[in-house]
């Protein structure tokens, strides 16, 4: 059995390469991004459940405005979460 070990570079250099390319799926082709995501466009951008995305909203790591029944997350919030930024 072989054993690989992972260092914290490894894992800096593998989360900014991901943060990179979910930048790259996110942005539009006139080169700009939309503002709000809805709920299902938030789970296929982070591939997460509708689980996982109510438990982060219910424990207040994604804010949502709720309009008319849907959910919506401002893109600069998911990237603050992916960053480690969130306050």
């Amino acid at each position: 059995m072989q054993v690989e070990l992972i260092t914290r570079e490894d894992l800096k250099t593998f989360k900014n390469e991901l943060l990179n390319e979910i930048k790259q799926i996110v942005k539009s082709p006139q080169g700009q991004s939309k503002q709000w995501l809805k709920s299902s466009e938030v789970r296929k951008l982070l591939n997460i459940s509708p689980g996982t995305l109510q438990n982060l909203r219910i424990n207040g790591t994604l804010r949502y405005t709720k309009i008319g029944g849907m959910m919506y997350y401002k893109l600069e919030d998911i990237h603050k979460l992916l960053e480690g930024n969130q306050p």
